[in-house]
C-alpha cells in the first residue's frame, strides 16, 4: 500500500511543500538525525546534512521575530505587514499577520498559523493568538 510519504517521493521538497499547501495542509520538514525542523523545505539538514527528513504539520503557533509595515495607498489595497515568524518547533518563516491593523503587529507577538487563498494560490498566514 503506498503511504503518503511514497507518493510524494518522486517529486522534490518545494513541490510536496506546495502540494500540500494546495491541499490546505502547512507542513514542515524533521530531521530523523538530529530531530531540528526546518523551512523553506530542502533535500538536506540545514543543521546537520542529513538526508532523512519527515514531513510534520507543526503546531502553527509562534512568536513574530521581525516585521516591516509597506505602506500603500487606500485604492491599491492598503497597508500590509511582512513578518518573520518564529515557529515554535524552531523554524523561522517569513509570512503576514493578518486579523489585525498592520500597524499594530509587534514583535514578540504570538501568533497561529492558517492556510489562506489568494485566487488560485495557497500561502501560510498567521493571526493573532489573543484579541489585537
Amino acid at each position: 500500500m503506498e503511504t503518503e510519504q511514497d507518493a510524494h517521493a518522486a517529486c522534490g521538497p518545494q513541490e510536496h511543500y506546495f502540494s500540500a499547501l494546495s491541499e490546505g495542509r502547512f507542513r514542515i520538514q524533521r530531521c530523523e538525525g538530529c530531530g531540528a525542523h526546518q523551512f523553506f523545505p530542502r533535500v538536506l539538514c540545514a543543521h546537520c546534512g542529513a538526508t532523512a527528513l519527515a514531513w510534520i504539520e507543526p503546531a502553527g503557533t509562534g512568536t513574530v521575530y521581525s516585521v516591516s509595515l509597506v505602506r500603500r495607498k487606500p485604492e491599491a489595497g492598503g497597508d500590509y505587514n511582512v513578518a518573520l515568524v518564529d515557529l515554535d518547533e524552531g523554524a523561522r518563516l517569513m509570512s503576514r499577520i493578518v486579523g489585525m491593523p498592520a500597524d499594530r503587529v509587534r514583535i514578540g507577538l504570538r501568533v497561529r498559523a492558517s492556510v489562506s487563498r489568494e485566487g488560485e494560490r495557497a500561502l501560510v498566514v498567521f493571526g493573532p493568538m489573543e484579541a489585537a
